[in-house]
């Protein structure tokens, strides 16, 4: 018993040094005449004994706890979600990008090669990206150009854009995304001009993508020099309900393999796989389907999206009353 006292009152005194005192570990180990390693020991002991107990308290107003379930939910490294006070599409799309945008600057080691794909929610990224260095960033496209080549949504504008905010490099594929033949396809990714820009896109260590869908009013639907009305609607009937850089997939994240995957220019599913980092930039309701799609396939490391989208997506996982925190004002953290 006088022994466990014992105990127990170094374990009071280590974890007062420790925490209150903020002392280092091995400032303890010299002033109680320990092994730094002891000293670590005895604090971990002071937390299993309940001699500490650690209290984390969310920041008031924001998402966190939303994004912590989002994470555990579908297994994902980070989600970030933002609450416009506007829920109209632009308000989302502008918020979802500043966010990912932060996010990106954040995860940039100095020497990383980061891949993008193309379309509104990418063009979102780039335009909320602050003028940051990192001369020795390479900055790829993940496919060729898709839609018209003066269209700010155009790959290759967007990778130029970014690397113009980054002070780095672009590695630019000069080629369409979509190409009328599988030969075609087969000719132009032998030329040094498209397969180098090949290469280093599968050495990513980051990607910036935009999750599409197939509803009439979408960017790859809308887009006359993609796919015709008689191939999307094909696509549709395949049961797709969503892409990242024409890589299609259905309603639980399969890949849905079809011939136009002969004709496209541009990283296959299981090259994305390699990338360490994916992070997906979706938002809006329109867009629910597919990003479920991409979470239940593990297309994504990272998800950015709206509060809306992550509470639907959220009650199907938990069911359709989840434990959630009481209803507050939610004020977009990165404005």
């Amino acid at each position: 018993m006088a022994r466990d006292k014992t105990q127990k009152k170094l374990l009071y005194k280590v974890a007062k040094a420790y925490y209150e005192d903020g002392l280092t570990q091995q400032q303890i180990a010299d002033s109680f005449g320990m092994s730094r390693i002891r000293v670590s020991r005895l604090l971990q002991k002071s937390i299993e004994e309940k001699v500490v107990l650690i209290t984390i308290n969310p920041p008031p107003h924001t998402t966190a706890d939303l994004e912590r379930r989002l994470e555990k939910a579908y297994g994902l490294k980070e989600a970030l979600i933002v609450a416009p006070d506007d829920k109209n599409p632009h308000s989302i799309v502008s918020a979802i990008g500043k966010a990912a945008a932060n996010y990106l600057v954040r995860c940039i080691q100095g020497n990383d090669v980061i891949g993008l794909t193309w379309g509104t929610a990418v063009l979102s990224v780039i335009n909320s990206l602050p003028a940051v260095r990192f001369p020795d960033v390479k900055i790829v496209q993940l496919i060729g150009g898709l839609g018209k080549p003066q269209a700010h949504t155009h790959g290759t504008d967007l990778a130029r854009r970014m690397a113009q905010s980054f002070g780095a490099r672009p590695h630019l594929l000069g080629a369409p995304g979509v190409v009328q033949t599988r030969m075609v396809r087969d000719s132009l990714i032998t030329d040094p001009q498209i397969a180098e820009p090949l290469k280093l896109a599968e050495q990513a260590d980051i990607a910036v993508v935009g999750i599409g869908t197939l509803l009439p009013d979408s960017t790859l639907v809308k887009s006359e020099c993609i796919f015709t009305d008689a191939e999307i609607e094909w696509l549709r009937q395949l049961s797709c309900v969503g892409d990242i850089a024409l890589q299609f997939f259905d309603n639980d994240g399969r890949k849905v393999f079809t011939p136009l995957d002969q004709r496209i220019i541009g990283l296959t599913r299981e090259q994305m796989q390699r990338i360490g980092r994916v992070i997906g930039v979706a938002g809006g309701m329109d867009k629910l389907a597919a990003i479920r799609g991409a979470l239940r396939g593990k297309w994504l490391h990272v998800l950015v999206t709206d509060e809306e989208v992550a509470l639907t997506l959220l009650r199907e996982v938990e069911g359709e009353n989840p434990a959630v925190e009481p209803k507050q004002e939610v004020v977009n953290e990165d404005e």
